[in-house]
């Protein structure tokens, strides 16, 4: 049953085994109140095990364009569409948030992003490969994230 994440009241839901649950729900809270203002959509996550579509083609995505395999083990995705983008977010228990932007009428409006919840480190996969910058959320903390643009189709 998908969740509905609820951004005025910060809840640990489906997060709970990651040793950083209360910064990663905030990370995930901070995604729902992004959408629900710009868009007015309702962001709903489930449980990995009943999103393995979605977690594959976000993984196919992060293969394909730059030999990535996260190691960290999903515990909850979503995938949706609002106007003309596609949208897939993975939350992962080491604190790691990915997600996916792809525009279906624009290949320059593609990418993948990648957050990192307060207190957890860079994951070594992405270490070497990224540099991340800051941010401040209400919701959140700090949030570290990069991205890269996405050149193939997929």
């Amino acid at each position: 049953m998908p969740y509905q994440v609820d951004f005025q009241e910060v809840s640990t839901v489906g997060l709970e085994s990651s040793p950083v649950a209360a910064a990663l729900a905030g990370l995930r809270a901070n995604e729902a109140r992004y959408f629900k203002n710009k868009y007015g959509h309702v962001f709903s996550v489930e449980p990995a095990s009943k999103a393995r579509k979605t977690i594959a083609w976000v993984h196919g995505v992060l293969k394909a364009e730059r030999g990535l395999v996260i190691e960290s083990r999903p515990l909850q995705a979503t995938e949706f569409q609002v106007e003309n983008l596609r949208w897939a977010f993975v939350f992962y228990e080491s604190g790691l948030a990915i997600n996916v932007m792809y525009a279906i009428d624009d290949a320059k409006k593609r990418a993948v992003g990648f957050k990192l919840s307060e207190g957890m480190e860079i994951p070594a996969e992405l270490a070497p490969r990224f540099k991340f910058a800051k941010q401040r959320s209400k919701l959140a903390g700090t949030i570290r994230g990069s991205f890269f643009v996405i050149k193939a189709e997929h």
